[in-house]
């Protein structure tokens, strides 16, 4: 009877610490994950914007190029 009460206590005790363990771990990888992805969204808008920047000034290329055509097609 005692091993058996030993043994429960065992169990207990390692499933408690268990979910401390796991408790303090998902509280410190959370902490750690949050400023990376902040840094990772900067980088992501500025991509962003480099490509907006790019798209626009080659939409605008390609428009001054297909006016100017317009214009040498009339003459």
């Amino acid at each position: 009877m005692v091993v058996l009460t030993f043994l429960t206590g065992l169990l207990l005790g390692t499933l408690i610490g268990g979910a401390f363990c796991v408790r303090y771990l998902r509280r410190e990888i959370t902490a750690n994950v949050g400023p990376q992805l902040r840094q990772l969204n900067y980088k992501i808008e500025a991509l962003e914007s480099v490509l907006n920047l790019a798209l626009v000034t080659r939409h605008a290329e390609l428009a001054s190029l297909t006016a100017a055509s317009a214009r040498n097609d009339r003459n």
